[in-house]
């Protein structure tokens, strides 16, 4: 297989995809699941955007034909991100407000950090270290507050963000060093396909109550629209990109610009609180991802982000 080449620009905006399209999909993704089921709205998404992915591949030639190792990856892919670590963070937002569970989420580079020490035996440099205490505090600041995790079911709902939070942070080393498809639009039609159809059978497996699109409110057909083109089928495939030619936890820091992206969004639109220990913790966070994104603290992943292209 030939060596793919990394391409400077491609990398910047797939950044800015997953940094701040992805961050207003907690907005999204919160305005749809008021009124749809959460595995329903999650199943309809994929489907729907893994569909148009591979009617656009055809229509620009792409090869669509994978081995069987490169589908059994996809879908355990696909299942980690998408059907497990999205279907189960949309549900929590019906317990939760979008700035908090990306407050939350913006934990992942750390536990993404912990677990190459854990699986891969890589070390943690100071700086790194600093990064994860910071991060650490960041989150007991978020956590901790009372006008939060009083409310019904809150406790529920940062539970689930957390065990999607492991499910997304295995999945991007998972990906890492993956046998996958060489083109990165068609690896992530496959993963959307497959858990498209995942959360579809869990949806009908729980008994969830469906709907017909022409019964959705404006909002939820708006922000349906927007999971699907922007979403799903763009920053999807920027993140796919990204964790080829970027070390992981580089790739997780999205986690701690999404926050304010969609703090931002949901106290403009839907009204969310922003309490002043969130914008506190917000801070904490933020400077926790220098120590975290910074060149002294990533140079003892050269070798092994060398290794994520294929061969």
């Amino acid at each position: 297989m030939a060596k793919l080449q990394r391409n400077t620009v491609l990398v910047v905006l797939s950044f800015f995809a997953i940094y701040f399209i992805w961050g207003s999909t907690y907005l999204w993704n919160k305005i749809a699941v008021t009124e749809l089921p959460a595995f329903m709205l999650a199943g309809i998404r994929f489907l729907t955007a893994g569909s148009l992915i591979f009617i656009i591949s055809k229509i620009l030639g792409l090869p669509l034909g994978i081995t069987k190792t490169q589908f059994k990856n996809t879908f355990i892919a696909g299942f980690l991100f998408l059907t497990f670590g999205n279907g189960v963070v949309v549900w929590a937002l019906k317990f939760v407000d979008s700035g908090f569970a990306a407050l939350e989420v913006s934990a992942q580079p750390l536990v993404v950090l912990l677990m190459m020490r854990v699986l891969q035996g890589k070390k943690i440099q100071p700086m790194s270290v600093i990064g994860v205490i910071l991060g650490i505090t960041g989150i007991f600041l978020l956590v901790g507050q009372k006008e939060i995790i009083t409310q019904e079911g809150a406790v529920l709902g940062m539970f689930l963000i957390f065990i999607c939070m492991l499910s997304w942070s295995y999945g991007s080393l998972f990906v890492g060093k993956a046998d996958l498809p060489q083109n990165f639009f068609v690896n992530t039609g496959y993963q959307m396909l497959t858990s498209g159809f995942s959360l579809i059978f869990i949806s009908f497996l729980l008994g969830e109550t469906w709907s017909w699109p022409s019964q959705w409110s404006i909002p939820v057909l708006w922000s349906m629209s927007l999971l699907i083109i922007f979403g799903s089928i763009v920053t999807f495939t920027a993140f796919n990109y990204l964790l080829r030619f970027v070390s992981p936890e580089k790739v997780a820091t999205s986690s701690y610009v999404n926050p304010i992206i969609a703090m931002v969004l949901g106290w403009y639109f839907l009204n969310e609180q922003i309490t002043l220990q969130s914008i506190v913790a917000s801070i904490v966070l933020l400077t926790g991802v220098y120590f975290i994104n910074t060149k002294k603290s990533l140079t003892i992943f050269s070798r092994f982000s060398g290794k994520r292209i294929p061969k």
